[in-house]
């Protein structure tokens, strides 16, 4: 159970509905990141140049669930050796596991806000990208009715 949906001073679930989702699957490490408020994506990756408002988490562990979404506050490019929102060990944890690529797009955002009802896995994960409102978001229980509802 993800303690976090039941801390006081975790931000309201005010987002818009209508608020154009991108869900990303995120490991423990990469996780921890986005609790710092970014998420970090190869530059080759659609996800960099698709228009949305708002990234949600599915985590692979411990949950197995998409718990967080967050509003994108700003999209930086950053290449490898210079100057940004990562430093060398963030891409040696969060790049160099999948993929050689020397410059990546760092959504920055605001607070991750957990959702009232996890997203649960009933699937095999989210591979890439998914595309979805809010209200998708909050609609769906399952990873099968989120994709019902999203693109991918």
């Amino acid at each position: 159970m993800d303690l976090d949906r039941f801390a006081a001073d975790a931000p309201d679930d005010d987002a818009p509905g209508d608020g154009r989702v991108c869900v990303v699957a995120t490991q423990p490490d990469t996780f921890e990141r986005c609790r710092e408020g970014f998420y970090p994506a190869p530059r080759s990756y659609d996800r960099t140049r698709a228009d949305f408002e708002y990234v949600a988490f599915y985590r692979t562990a411990p949950v197995s669930a998409v718990t967080h979404y967050a509003r994108v506050t700003a999209r930086t490019e950053q290449t490898r050796g210079e100057p940004g929102p990562m430093d060398e060990s963030d891409w040696e944890s969060l790049i160099d596991p999948f993929s050689e690529e020397r410059v990546v797009v760092v959504f920055e955002f605001d607070e991750l806000v957990p959702l009232d009802a996890p997203v649960e896995n009933d699937l095999n994960g989210v591979r890439g990208a998914w595309y979805c409102t809010v209200a998708d978001l909050r609609a769906a229980g399952t990873l099968s009715a989120l994709r019902e509802r999203a693109e991918t």
